[in-house]
């Protein structure tokens, strides 16, 4: 990790009010108002105020005006966190602009989807993260003519071969002094989209609005006990929303600090909870597993955390809380299409009741349960599929959009695939998942996805994808396939195949080739049935391995 030192200062830890703004930029506006020398990111190289960061983003959107981005225009980003992770947002955002963050796993096959489903015409990019050349993928796909509306490429490098230089992007734009807040967004445009995969083969473009962002995010906040000063560390990618739409709004609302590492590596992350004093962190099982685990780990390190957000069973809470030290942790339950969470423990609960429930839904959050077979709503306590409504999408973009009618409901409630109900303090909790989706390590995986990619490999004929439960990462994705008459499917190429299309995280955890799938009379895949026996399998090896 490199080096910075910690200048300026921490805003005295006061009663937070809620925020006057109702949009990202006048949410930053109003800190760096308020608390011009407050520390407002520190990242591994760099850290800046909200005074800095505010002045950072305003150049970014006059040279974005100045190249023709306003309202309605659509912005993307392709880069790690970091402190111009957020100069980018909330400068894009300022201009009027949607800001759609993209994955830093993407293949050049799923960039040249969300590029084109997206319909950004500018992109801020770093070149290369981690093992990704996006510098080769963007170029490869402009010589093939597909990147869609894209004009204009910003690459944060000193040199590039594909665009323009962030120094020469600003070139002529000294300080432009105080933004019009006339040429800004209102607080019912839409804020971001941000993809996320479900059941579909490609991933959801999720719309948020910035009031719902600000206020959902606030209430998230509330919930945590953050407060003027603290430091919250988020190991997770900010083009999650467990980072854009949760962590940024909660952290910024409350007047504190976000502490972004550029990736996650438990070392490291250690080392960083340490010196930055950190006060709370957004964490996930298999990220506190992994700190945990670490030949260098010791208590005292994250001695300073006091609160924060993960997900997971009692157990994976109990262990964030007993054992990471995280004493005042929230337990929670949301989507991207809730803004994040619409559900969130207190932080001053007894232990044992925020490790056995989600919390009380968000205020304006509103929950309702079916009959999964007749539709009926059930009564409060009866486990049913859950649907929400109040800080809710307004519906998908781009493709997905074809989905609205069938994921959300003419009087506005969200149908979120999964299962819960409300105990008898009106607290959510969660029983599982209803429909197909994977969940590995937190991270959302669509198996549609997988089988559509393993379809296209010579010699496979059919392909089915199915989560399994692991204690350590959530889910194990397994998959199993049929191949073509006469042919021969070796999973270890067929493993080659799919890592050239699909990101790391979604590649199978194990290929069984099979001579047929299980099938229902009229020919539907019977998935309950294939993942029962995947799990059966697993369960049979794991047992086997410890004899």
């Amino acid at each position: 990790m490199g080096e910075f030192a910690l200048v300026g200062k921490d805003i005295t830890a006061t009663e937070t009010a809620p925020p006057a703004s109702r949009s990202l930029p006048d949410l930053l506006r109003e800190q760096a108002t308020l608390h011009p020398n407050a520390i407002a990111v520190i990242g591994e190289h760099a850290q800046a105020s909200f005074a800095r960061l505010h002045e950072r983003a305003t150049r970014i959107a006059a040279a974005l005006r100045r190249d023709g981005t306003g309202r309605t225009s659509r912005v993307g980003m392709l880069l790690g966190n970091g402190p111009e992770w957020l100069e980018i947002f909330f400068g894009a955002s300022m201009a009027g602009a949607v800001v759609v963050p993209f994955s830093t796993w993407s293949t050049r096959a799923e960039l040249e989807f969300l590029i084109g489903d997206s319909a950004i015409t500018a992109l801020f990019v770093r070149p290369r993260f981690l093992d990704r050349d996006f510098e080769a993928d963007l170029d490869e796909l402009s010589r093939a003519g597909r990147l869609g509306a894209l004009k204009t490429i910003v690459v944060l490098a000193p040199d590039t071969t594909i665009g323009l230089t962030m120094d020469s992007y600003l070139d002529g734009i000294g300080d432009p002094g105080a933004w019009p807040e006339e040429e800004g967004p209102a607080p019912s445009d839409d804020a971001v989209v941000l993809y996320t995969s479900g059941s579909t083969s490609r991933p959801k473009g999720v719309r948020l609005k910035h009031f719902g962002i600000i206020e959902n995010g606030f209430n998230i906040g509330e919930r945590q006990g953050l407060r003027p000063g603290d430091r919250v560390f988020l190991p997770t990618p900010l083009f999650w929303s467990y980072g854009a739409a949760n962590a940024l709004p909660a952290t910024f609302s409350h007047g504190a600090c976000l502490v972004l590492p550029d990736r996650f590596e438990p070392g490291a992350a250690l080392s960083m909870i340490e010196r930055a004093g950190c006060t709370a962190i957004y964490t996930l099982p298999a990220i506190t597993n992994a700190m945990l685990r670490h030949p260098d780990f010791d208590r005292s390190r994250a001695r300073t955390l006091r609160t924060g957000l993960t997900i997971g069973s009692p157990r994976d809470f109990l262990a964030a809380v007993e054992d990471l030290g995280v004493s005042r942790l929230c337990n929670v339950y949301g989507a991207t299409e809730t803004y994040g969470n619409c559900a969130v423990t207190s932080h001053d609960w007894p232990l044992q009741r925020r490790a056995n429930c989600q919390g009380e839904p968000l205020p304006g959050q509103k929950f309702r349960f079916r009959d999964a077979e007749t539709g009926a709503l059930l009564a409060s306590g009866q486990p049913g599929l859950v649907e929400v409504s109040g800080y809710v999408s307004p519906g998908y973009s781009g493709a997905s959009a074809a989905l609205n009618a069938e994921i959300f409901t003419e009087d506005g409630y969200y149908r979120t695939g999964d299962v819960g109900f409300l105990d008898a303090d009106g607290s959510f909790v969660f029983v599982g998942r209803d429909s197909d989706m994977i969940k590995r390590a937190g991270i959302n995986i669509s198996p549609a996805e997988i089988e559509d990619v393993m379809k296209t490999s010579e010699g496979v004929s059919q392909a089915a994808v199915v989560g399994v439960p692991d204690a350590e990462r959530g889910e194990l994705v397994v998959a199993y396939v049929v191949a073509k008459e006469g042919a021969a499917v070796s999973p270890a190429r067929l493993l080659d195949h799919c890592r050239v299309q699909l990101s790391k995280y979604k590649l199978p955890d194990r290929i069984e080739v099979v001579e047929a799938l299980p099938l229902t009379a009229t020919g539907k895949l019977q998935r309950k049935e294939l993942k029962k026996a995947a799990t059966t399998l697993l369960a049979q090896e794991l047992q086997a391995a410890s004899t």
